[in-house]
């Protein structure tokens, strides 16, 4: 099964348990030791006020598998037109759509048709208006170019194999002086291969994560300019210990090497006004 196929199949799982009021996890934390439900995940948990949380309807909170909170770091402005990248049950969409308004706009992109179906019925449940869901690949916008004025996400682009293409989407769509402003887990430092190997632990949003200066790297290569990595929680030895368990490595072995070494981060940058030239 490729990458993307596998991907499909858990965020539909997730869905499904949200669904059925179970709250979603990344398999990094769901394992024997949780059965008919899931531990506290160091990577997902505690990301939202409880005041944001309050307005939105419990599927949507339940759904949620992000590393941070891009609505409020991106700093939304009233009639912005926003887009999210892998928009899952909809939480971020709902949030965003509050903060620009009724005179904005604000786009959620999945690929996974159980994630849809949950973030529609979220929206209709939350009253919200100046939203709408679609249908696609993050590699592969389905909006024109110039379209929008931010692109944010949580903790989903780590799971494409195609990164490169991602960012250039997202660049594509983008209004000149336009703003990417996305959560994901970023590395410092190399990390032992049974990570990167690890099938299970990439649809966790662990194995697929890019090394900073590379993230750097392939956002400038896309265009983009002003880039800054911004941490917002480092991993730990204990941290690194829970994400680990349950899929078959030596945790006691590998969690020390990796204390430290991942953290969700808080990425920024703007597509020029003016082209290069």
């Amino acid at each position: 099964m490729e990458l993307k196929d596998t991907v499909r199949e858990k965020y539909a799982e997730a869905a499904r348990r949200a669904g059925t009021g179970n709250r979603a996890c990344c398999d990094s934390v769901c394992g024997p030791a949780a059965p008919g439900g899931c531990s506290e995940d160091p990577v997902t948990s505690r990301l939202y006020e409880a005041a944001e949380l309050a307005v939105l309807p419990r599927e949507a909170v339940r759904a949620s598998l992000g590393c941070g909170n891009p609505t409020a770091l991106a700093q939304l402005q009233p009639g912005e037109i926003v887009l999210d990248l892998g928009s899952g049950g909809g939480i971020d969409v709902l949030l965003a759509a509050r903060r620009v308004g009724p005179r904005g706009r604000v786009y959620g992109l999945d690929m996974t048709d159980e994630m849809l179906e949950l973030a529609r019925e979220n929206q209709r449940k939350a009253g919200v208006v100046n939203a709408e869901f679609l249908r696609g690949e993050i590699e592969h916008i389905p909006l024109p170019a110039g379209s929008v004025d931010v692109v944010v996400s949580n903790c989903v682009i780590n799971l494409s194999a195609d990164k490169d293409r991602v960012l250039a989407e997202a660049f594509r769509v983008l209004k000149p002086g336009g703003r990417f402003a996305v959560s994901d887990v970023v590395v410092r430092g190399p990390v032992p291969s049974e990570i990167r190997h690890s099938m299970e632990l990439w649809i966790g949003c662990i194995a697929g994560a890019l090394e900073e200066a590379d993230y750097a790297a392939k956002l400038r290569q896309a265009g983009f300019e002003g880039v800054s990595i911004e941490p917002t929680r480092v991993y730990d030895v204990n941290d690194a210990r829970a994400f680990l368990s349950g899929h078959g490595l030596d945790v006691d072995a590998i969690a020390p090497l990796v204390d430290g070494k991942f953290m969700s981060a808080f990425v920024r940058a703007t597509k020029p006004r003016v082209p290069p030239g």
